[in-house]
């Protein structure tokens, strides 16, 4: 009996080893940002962060806006907000430029089906373009991030969708901010525009694709749709939306093993900023 006892205890240790285990390797619950009791349930609340830096051109500009407003009414877009656990979603769009300069064009509104997908189009065209200067993603990311805090809505997930040209040049380092967003639950996915020949004088980087996918971009499901033609930029942002509202990725493509180098510094802009204007005040350790 003693012996029996013995075993028993032996496995019941062994078994809350178990346990224990797989309580620290399961994922951490999501954390709602909105836990009022008012807060309207979706499937995801989207944050659309643009850049309206110098260095998008005012053709840029325009193509990236009709990107939006054409995807968000497209076929296939409503066919993925249907098909969602709520079918809705809730959406807000700002721009950004320097660390200190962000405008929210569209404050957060319900897309449940097609008359509500027109209204937020709409919104978005009326609104006059502007320009500015300097370029800090990093900026764009703190301004995002207390934006799900009261939005009214609880989406299952958090995403915030970040479209632009260009390094992070001004404000916070990147890689800081976008580990503090990744922590707090939402997923940050981006649309690299990469229509022109790289330029030193605008401080553009040639591989802005691996830029985003190493120093941008995190969470769970996180992506990167690089823009390489002027003519693929309404069907690369449709395709972007599709998968946010239906929480997929792309197809895989195949990345070389990760060797001891990065394959590109998260400091480039801002080192390639200092080179040409001189000191910054920034830590690009």
């Amino acid at each position: 009996m003693a012996r029996n006892r013995l075993l028993w205890s032996a496995a019941g240790a062994v078994i809350a080893g178990l346990c224990a285990v797989a309580a620290l390797a399961a994922p951490t619950p999501f954390r709602f940002a909105d836990r009022s009791p008012s807060a309207v349930p979706v499937d995801v609340e989207l944050v659309l962060a643009v850049d309206v830096s110098y260095s998008m051109d005012p053709d840029e500009q325009a193509l990236q806006r009709e990107g939006y407003i054409k995807a968000l009414t497209s076929t296939e877009f409503l066919r993925a907000l249907r098909e969602g656990a709520n079918g809705k979603i809730a959406v807000t769009y700002f721009e950004w430029a320097g660390a200190n300069d962000q405008k929210i064009v569209m404050p957060w509104r319900l897309i449940d089906g097609p008359e509500a997908a027109d209204a937020v189009a709409a919104e978005i065209a009326r609104a006059p373009y502007r320009r500015a200067s300097r370029t800090s993603i990093a900026g764009a990311l703190k301004f995002a991030q207390p934006l799900f805090d009261n939005s009214g809505y609880r989406g299952l997930r958090r995403v915030i969708d970040v479209s632009g040209d260009g390094a992070n040049n001004s404000g916070p380092l990147l890689t800081p901010m976008r580990d503090q967003i990744v922590n707090a639950g939402i997923t940050i996915n981006g649309l690299p525009i990469m229509l022109k020949r790289a330029s030193y004088a605008t401080l553009d980087i040639e591989e802005l694709d691996i830029y985003y996918e190493d120093c941008v971009i995190g969470g769970p499901g996180a992506f990167v749709i690089p823009i390489r033609e002027r003519e693929k930029f309404i069907e690369a942002t449709r395709t972007k939306l599709i998968l946010e509202v239906a929480g997929r990725q792309p197809e895989a493509k195949v990345i070389p093993a990760a060797s001891s180098a990065p394959r590109i510094s998260c400091t480039i802009g801002e080192k390639m900023w200092q080179e040409r204007w001189g000191g910054s005040g920034m830590d690009f350790r």
